[in-house]
Parts: structure tokens; C-alpha cells; sequence
């Protein structure tokens, strides 16, 4: 099996690297703009000097030369990248958001479906022991229909620091929405949890703190000369340097020493102050679903928290389910009869899983490779699945710039409107 990597950055170098590593797949070339991270790709990988490439332009002009492709670049990049890759035939495993365009989203879709090729998002969550023992537990019935879930996708007050206030997702023109990059997935995994499509959508939300309004006084434009840095909890050199070697450190500099760090802190734009950045993106975000099944969910998006997991409570017709994927404990409680009888209870711990996001993006790579060697017929994250969670997003945003409520059939017509207008005046 022969893949090709487009985009060399953390995601994509997880998801080559899994299948080299356990040669499920040899990883052919290599399309990377940053000559460094191209370069640390190419020796890792092993790949031929003529296989190595600054633009997928230059790449393309090869034709197929791989059984699948990994496209894992910049999220404004999928579109053209996508496209150009299924007119070439090839199989593609696409880092989300699918697009931040939802037209473009649906052009993606149709276009996979009209060739016969599959195009599987990203979408790891549903991998992953924990919300696959949520959804088991669901499925079985055994406390009836769900009613309503209250879900939070807790970023993590440093993580929102360094991916979305200073990193590549702070700028919703740069990149995406906030809640279309960070949260599709939650998005996809609310549609795979209720089995049923979206009905309507609000939301609230704003940049609300990491503004200039809010830097503290006597600071600078960057932390390595900031007299305020000491008493900043946001200063870089705090953020960084305890974790060298590690995420999110080893994204600022090849040379992971103390004097690398320090002069990426210096001149890089992980140095810059979280107060004064150019970024645009929401750093809090509540929505409210409403399904076709009539359940209901509320979903909060904060960059106001200590930790980086997801917590959930899943209200049913006969109990309640209560989950940390940080602690990676479940709860069950089956309802009593009053407040001072027994109640049954039970804690699950699902098994843990080697590799990222919980397991999640082993099992997806397994089940990619699975597909492409024809051992499997179906995936959990295909295109046709993962374009309602972007939808979802899509409206959210919408909703939260409006102020109105979506509903979500409504958009669907009107984008496919827009999506066959726009084929039908290109031929």
C-alpha cells in the first residue's frame, strides 16, 4: 500500500508515522511548503529526493502515484487540494474540517460520491473507547430514549492560548470559525450519539478576553521583553520550555533545546503577547440543537478551563449518563423511586488505547488501511457522514453572527441550490 502526504505538521506526521512505523503502508511522498518539517518528513519516511515537494501543484503534475493521499494542510487548502486529488483518482484521507466553506463541503462530497472514491474525515472521536462505550450504551436501551445532553469541549486555557489566539486557527478568514475547527467533531459525534439529524440551531458567543483591553499593565507586543511577564501566566517562556520535547513546544522549533525555544519565543509568533495578537476567533461559544427525534442539546465551547477533555451527560427516559474523557470514567445511574431509596449505579473505565485523541487516530488509520485493502466495505467517518457535523457548525456560526435561529433543512436546499447552480454554469 502506497500513500502520499500532503501537509507535514502534527497531524499529518501522526497519522504517516502510525502506518510506517507498523508498515501498514509506505509513505511515497511528501508535499510540505516549510523546507525544515519536508526534510525531518522525508528522512523519517525514507522518501526519494524526486518525491519530495514545496507545492501539491508540483506534486500533482505526476499524476497518480500513490494508492491514497493524506491531505492534512491548512484548512482554507482542502478544497482545491481535495478536488484536484479526485479528479487524479485518488483515494484520500482528509484531515477536518472538509472545508470551513460549506458549498465547498458539499462540492467534495458529490464529486467523491460521482467518481466512486472515498474521501474519510478525520473524525477520531468515534473511534475511541470512551464515545463508542457511550454510544453501546445507548444502542442497548437499557435506560430507554435519550431526552436531552449537556456536552462541553473543555480547550484548555493554555491550548487556547497557543492553538487559537496566537497559532495557525486564530483567525477565522486565516483558517476557520472556532467552532467549525475545534468542534465538528463534537458536532459528528452529537448526530452518531442521538442517530438523527439536526433540526434547528442557535448559539451565543464572542471573543470575549484575549484583546488588547485585557493585557496587563507595563506589557509589551511580545513576552521575551514584557517587564509584565513575570506576574503573566500566559508568558511564553512558561508555556514552552517546561514542556520541550512535547506538544505544543515541539511546534515552535525543530531545535527543542532551551536556547531553540528561546530564540523561537523571540522571533516566532508563539512569542507574541496572547493580549495582542491578530486573532479573531471566539474564545467562548454556547449552542443549542434541537433534533429531528426531538432530542435536545446544549453544547458550551469555553478556552475557560484548566484542562483540555470533553465532559458530557447523557439524560434518558430511565437514567442518566455522566462522562470525563479526561479522567476516562462513565457513569450510570438508573433512576430510583424517591430520594432516599437505593438507586442502582455502576462505573465503567473504558479500556485505554495507545496513541492520540484517546486511541482515536490509530483506529481511524486502521480502518482506512482496512478499507483500501478491501477488508472493509463501510467506515464510520466518510464524507456523506461528516458533511451534517460541518453543516452544524456552519449554522452555529451563523446563528452566533445573526442572532437567529437556523433551521438546518432550510440551509441544506439553499446550499445545494447554490452548489448545483455553480455546476451547472461550468459546463
Amino acid at each position: 500500500m502506497k500513500l502520499a502526504l500532503v501537509g507535514a505538521g502534527q497531524r499529518g506526521m501522526t497519522y504517516g508515522s502510525y502506518v510506517y512505523q507498523t508498515k501498514k503502508a509506505e509513505i511515497v511522498a511528501v508535499v510540505e511548503p516549510d523546507e525544515t518539517r519536508r526534510k525531518v518528513a522525508a528522512d523519517l519516511f525514507k522518501i526519494s529526493a524526486d518525491m519530495q515537494f514545496a507545492s501539491v501543484e508540483e506534486f500533482y503534475q505526476f499524476g497518480k502515484v500513490a494508492d491514497a493521499i493524506i491531505i492534512a494542510s491548512m484548512d482554507r487548502d482542502h478544497y482545491s487540494q481535495t478536488m484536484a486529488a479526485l479528479d487524479l483518482g485518488y483515494h484520500i484521507l482528509l484531515e477536518k474540517p472538509i472545508s470551513p466553506n460549506p458549498k465547498e463541503t458539499l462540492e467534495i462530497k458529490e464529486k467523491a460520491n460521482k467518481l466512486n472514491l472515498n474521501v474519510v474525515v478525520c473524525h477520531v472521536l468515534r473511534y475511541t473507547n470512551f464515545f463508542s462505550t457511550l454510544k453501546n450504551i445507548i444502542d442497548s436501551n437499557e435506560l430507554g430514549k435519550v431526552v436531552s445532553i449537556q456536552h462541553n469541549e473543555n480547550i484548555g486555557n493554555f491550548h487556547m492560548a497557543h492553538s487559537f489566539v496566537r497559532g495557525n486557527w486564530r483567525s477565522s478568514t486565516l483558517s476557520s470559525s472556532l467552532i467549525m475547527q475545534k468542534s465538528c467533531h463534537d458536532m459528528d459525534i452529537l448526530t452518531w450519539l442521538t442517530d438523527s439529524e439536526a433540526k434547528r440551531i442557535s448559539s451565543f458567543g464572542s471573543l470575549r478576553y484575549f484583546k488588547e483591553e485585557n493585557a496587563p499593565e507595563n506589557s509589551s507586543d511580545r513576552c521575551y521583553n514584557c517587564k509584565a511577564a513575570k506576574d503573566c501566566r500566559f508568558d511564553a517562556r512558561k508555556a514552552y520550555l517546561p514542556v520541550a520535547g512535547s506538544w505544543p513546544a515541539t511546534l515552535l522549533s525543530q531545535d527543542q533545546s532551551e536556547e531553540g525555544i528561546l530564540k523561537a519565543i523571540e522571533t516566532g509568533p508563539y512569542g507574541r503577547c496572547v493580549y495582542r495578537c491578530d486573532n479573531d476567533v471566539c474564545d467562548n461559544q454556547v449552542v443549542l440543537i434541537e433534533f429531528k427525534n426531538g432530542v435536545t442539546v446544549s453544547f458550551n465551547l469555553s478556552g475557560f478551563t484548566n484542562k483540555i477533555c470533553r465532559t458530557i451527560k447523557i439524560m434518558c427516559e430511565n437514567g442518566e449518563i455522566r462522562g470525563d474523557d479526561g479522567t476516562n470514567i462513565i457513569e450510570i445511574t438508573k433512576f430510583g423511586s424517591n430520594a432516599v431509596d437505593q438507586y442502582e449505579q455502576r462505573v465503567i473505565h473504558p479500556g485505554i488505547v495507545m496513541g492520540a485523541h484517546g486511541g482515536g487516530d490509530v483506529g481511524l488509520m486502521n480502518d482506512f488501511i482496512d478499507l483500501l485493502n478491501k477488508k472493509s466495505g463501510s467506515i464510520k467517518s466518510s464524507v456523506n457522514q461528516s458533511v451534517e457535523s460541518h453543516i452544524m457548525a456552519y449554522a452555529a456560526e451563523e446563528s452566533r453572527i445573526s442572532g437567529k435561529i437556523i433551521d438546518i433543512d432550510e440551509l441544506k436546499e439553499n446550499l445545494m441550490q447554490e452548489v448545483h447552480n455553480k455546476s451547472a454554469g461550468n459546463k
